[in-house]
């Protein structure tokens, strides 16, 4: 079986369309549909259609349960301004949907057991993990998985743990590691990949530039688009995990050289 794992779409319809292209015999997905782009009703509808199975993420919850976030800075500077215009593009059953989705799941496919997450099993929508084996030992214990689908963090990533394959596949609507393109994962067999497509993102400029007054998000969420200096200078700060290079070394043994796919054939377990 061919899985499709993405998530952290985050309205972006223009970059799902084009991660869904790549064949696939079944779909989950580590949440977060919407916030920050501007079509989170199509994002909604294809995940509901499609998807073998979603969790709630953060934003899912908070655009559910119409929490108000106030920022004046960053992510939640951003979160504050299109939060209101999500929950208003998205009808009462889309809402609903987002608000019915489990924040964990459980599944057996292809003889392989997963746990699906938006963060982690300790903290199901928010604990922000790295690639580092340390930290994710104790969050493993007990779990008898083969596959831990996660997101949140926006970073691709694979980590072998004890037994247990730790996936991120990074974020299809909103990279937050320099590159631009979507991100996503594809699992068949014992092969793991780490995959990246370029989408028409000037779509998503448009249908920004349309629904979204506010000039600084606007500007920010433009430039975070197209990879610019906004992502640059927070992960050089070191507010939004570790740097792009510095993941790179610490998952150097599963990178392929051309920077485009990871790939990764996980040990088989007991």
């Amino acid at each position: 079986m061919r899985l499709l794992v993405v998530g952290d779409i985050h309205g972006n319809w223009a970059a799902l369309e084009a991660v869904v292209t790549e064949p696939f015999d079944a779909c989950v997905c580590v949440g977060d549909l919407v916030d920050y782009g501007p079509e989170p009703g199509p994002c909604v509808d294809w995940i509901r259609e499609n998807a073998l199975y979603c969790v709630r993420g953060n934003h899912d919850h908070g655009v559910a349960q119409e929490v108000v976030v106030q920022g004046v800075s960053g992510f939640r500077y951003l979160t504050a301004v299109t939060r209101p215009l999500t929950i208003a593009a998205l009808s009462g059953q889309q809402r609903r949907y987002l608000a019915d989705l489990p924040t964990w799941q459980m599944f057996k496919a292809g003889g392989k057991r997963y746990m699906l997450v938006h963060a982690t099993p300790r903290d199901p929508m928010d604990e922000y993990a790295q690639p580092d084996p340390q930290f994710w030992e104790p969050r493993l214990r007990g779990l008898e998985v083969d596959y831990l689908l996660v997101g949140h963090t926006h970073q691709p990533y694979i980590l072998q743990v004890n037994g247990t394959t730790i996936i991120n596949p990074g974020s299809v609507g909103l990279s937050r590691d320099g590159d631009p393109r979507a991100s996503y994962a594809i699992i068949e067999g014992e092969t793991v990949e780490l995959r990246r497509v370029e989408y028409p993102v000037g779509i998503t400029l448009t249908g920004l530039e349309a629904r979204v007054a506010d000039r600084t998000a606007r500007a920010m969420l433009t430039d975070i688009y197209q990879g610019g200096p906004y992502v640059q200078k927070w992960r050089a700060q070191g507010r939004y995990g570790v740097s792009a290079a510095a993941a790179a070394g610490a998952l150097e043994p599963l990178a392929n050289t051309n920077g485009k796919t990871s790939t990764v054939t996980p040990s088989k377990t007991d």
